[in-house]
């Protein structure tokens, strides 16, 4: 007798999820430090929006990210 029942495979390992989640963590926080600085009042100018946390820090920390993804997703997981 024959088993028809096809054996499910994911198409990444373990380790290759994990990666992938801490890099849409990181790229996550990356958006969120970019946000806010905006004023309440339209006709009242702020200078916060062009902080070192949202013209350098924020951008850098998403660019990672998507290279945390790129790498998790580039992973052999059969290679140890």
């Amino acid at each position: 007798m024959k088993n028809n029942n096809p054996k499910h495979e994911f198409l990444f390992g373990k380790i290759n999820y994990k990666i992938l989640l801490i890099g849409i963590g990181v790229i996550a926080l990356g958006f969120i430090l970019m946000s806010g600085g905006g004023s309440d009042d339209p006709n009242v100018y702020s200078d916060a929006i062009f902080s070192f946390r949202r013209i350098r820090l924020a951008p850098t920390t998403v660019l990672i990210g998507f290279g945390i993804t790129v790498y998790a997703i580039l992973k052999n997981p059969n290679k140890a």
